[in-house]
């Protein structure tokens, strides 16, 4: 199993940072978080590629997988009017094509809250029309997504194996994947293997953080209470061959490079992956 570094934590850091990082504590591969000062897609589109490619390049440590920042100000396709539903799905759509740009395998999406007044129909008929909308422009670029679920502290949208499952059969897209973060199940007593067995070969990537169990916070592996080493033997059991990015935020910002150093260390201590 392939082992990425997360790069959100790294915002306040200088961009090379993020490579030069990966690249001496033994990451495969980097999932670039979509957020200023690095990697906002607007951003991208105006020039900001080059340098990316170049980093890639001079440190042979490739961006596997691109995570716009998504679901909170401004951009949230699940609530508000149509005009910022439409403005939020052209920002995913810009996106999509940088993360093809990028030559970044997937491009990651998820669904924010859709406010506490919208019953369960106005949700699905917004979340499947944005989707399919995302998914069709995803195709014409050539460019697969994957679906994230998200925690019921972030969403009510899409949280559990199920919600994946529906909309990925709904959309009935080879360019729709999904995506599992262990944290989501583990704090709503889901189970994490669930999502294995229920969307079988759609289970397209992973990531793998500790978890206190009553919160959205990410931690480093074995600050938390999770069977990490048992629930990875888990994974590899079932022969999952996909990737696990160590999605470390805003709680070790302070220090991105010790801590991604530490995660790595603790999760290859922790499973002999």
């Amino acid at each position: 199993m392939k082992i990425g570094m997360f790069t959100s934590g790294y915002r306040r850091s200088d961009v090379e940072d993020i490579f030069r990082d990966a690249k001496r504590f033994g990451y495969d591969y980097i999932e670039l978080w979509g957020g200023r000062p690095h990697a906002y897609p607007w951003d991208l589109k105006r020039g900001q590629l080059d340098s990316l490619l170049s980093l890639w390049d001079k440190y042979e440590m490739p961006i596997r997988v691109y995570t716009p920042e998504q679901n909170e100000y401004p951009y949230n396709y699940m609530i508000g009017d149509e005009y910022q539903r439409k403005e939020s799905i052209e920002y995913l759509k810009t996106a999509i094509e940088m993360g093809k740009a990028l030559g970044a395998e997937y491009t990651v999406i998820s669904a924010g809250h859709a406010g506490y007044n919208a019953t369960r129909k106005e949700i699905w008929d917004r979340l499947q029309k944005s989707i399919r909308e995302l998914v069709d422009h995803a195709q014409d670029k050539d460019q697969m997504i994957l679906i994230e679920a998200l925690t019921p502290y972030e969403s009510n949208v899409c949280t559990s194996a199920n919600d994946l499952c529906d909309i990925i059969e709904y959309i009935d897209s080879p360019y729709l994947g999904a995506m599992c973060d262990v944290v989501p199940p583990y704090v709503q007593n889901e189970s994490i293997m669930s999502y294995f067995r229920k969307l079988g070969k759609n289970l397209k990537h992973l990531h793998i953080i500790d978890s206190d169990g009553a919160s959205d916070t990410h931690l480093v592996p074995g600050e938390g209470n999770m069977p990490l080493k048992e629930l990875v033997e888990e994974i590899h059991d079932v022969g999952y061959d996909g990737g696990a990015t160590i999605e470390l935020v805003t709680a070790y910002i302070n220090e991105p490079s010790i801590y991604a150093k530490q995660a790595i260390d603790r999760l290859k201590k922790l499973t002999e992956c």
